[in-house]
């Protein structure tokens, strides 16, 4: 239980993220968790939130680490902690950072779950276009690859975000930032001939904005879709692990497999910084090296 005062400096400095950085819902959400959390145990060691004694995080994160925790998990919680004590700082509410000397072992990212390109071919080629409700999935796969979209970006679209004649499609983000992204041929045809042959069908009242509609003539929502995803994998015969973000995964990695530049990747993907986009060169590298392991004589 987080005492009223702690309450109100956490959500102090949840409010100057929203306003001065746009942090999104889901990570604001992450933020106050890890916060009342650590609030909690200084509660109920009777030390304060902004001085903590010098051993009361090793302590805890000992304690989380034999209860089963993963060094991933201490470091998200490390770094969460860390970014409300630098705001504290420069807000003038304590004269030095308590967890200054703190350190954990380096952590290597966990590489995301991606696909070959032979599967991601397999996979968007699953739909039955026949149908209206295949059509309309084919045209999403097509762009959740094409464009390289966050699942929610791609239930999120509006008719009005798309333009075909010149290929680009207006993306809004984490943040709210809104970006243009380039769709590609294939995506910018099977987008036509779902807005020609397929959307109407499925709408009752085809003046909503919904781009690709669920029920009620709604958007589609992402667990709906993360649904269709894994039963079109099943069709495809892809027996590996997916995840909403996979195609996402697949988008930059293949482009990087193609010779494309880290920047340009970042810009498409919507990262605000660039240290997030280097994961996928780990994964292009430990692609590379699995095909040497495989095919080299003295792999």
């Amino acid at each position: 239980m987080t005492s009223p005062d702690n309450a109100s400096r956490i959500d102090a400095f949840l409010d100057a993220l929203w306003l001065e950085q746009g942090v999104s819902e889901h990570t604001l959400a992450a933020y106050r968790r890890d916060l009342s959390a650590w609030a909690g145990r200084l509660d109920a060691r009777g030390e304060a939130l902004l001085a903590p004694a010098p051993e009361a995080l090793p302590g805890w994160l000992d304690e989380r680490r034999e209860a089963g925790y993963r060094l991933t998990s201490n470091a998200r919680l490390l770094s969460s902690l860390r970014r409300f004590y630098r705001w504290a700082l420069e807000s003038g509410l304590i004269e030095g950072d308590p967890l200054a000397e703190v350190r954990l072992p380096r952590v290597r990212p966990a590489l995301p779950d991606t696909l070959e390109e032979a599967e991601v071919e397999r996979l968007i080629a699953a739909p039955d276009i026949a149908t209206d409700l295949g059509l309309r999935d084919r045209a999403m796969l097509e762009v959740l690859y094409g464009a390289g979209l966050r699942v929610s970006e791609l239930v999120g679209l509006t008719t009005d975000a798309v333009n075909l004649r010149q290929g680009v499609v207006r993306v809004r983000g984490k943040g709210d930032k809104d970006r243009l992204v380039p769709l590609g041929e294939e995506a910018v045809e099977w987008l036509s001939r779902y807005l020609r042959a397929g959307r109407g069908g499925l709408m009752r009242d085809v003046t909503r904005p919904a781009l690709f509609p669920g029920r009620d003539d709604r958007a589609m929502t992402r667990q709906a879709f993360w649904y269709r995803i894994k039963a079109h994998a099943r069709s495809a015969g892809i027996e590996r692990p997916l995840s909403p973000h996979t195609l996402r995964h697949a988008f930059a990695t293949h482009l990087l497999n193609h010779g494309a530049n880290l920047r340009v990747v970042q810009l498409l993907l919507g990262h605000s910084d660039l240290s997030t986009t280097q994961i996928y060169t780990h994964v292009a590298q430990a692609r590379l090296e699995r095909l040497h392991a495989d095919h080299h004589p003295r792999g």
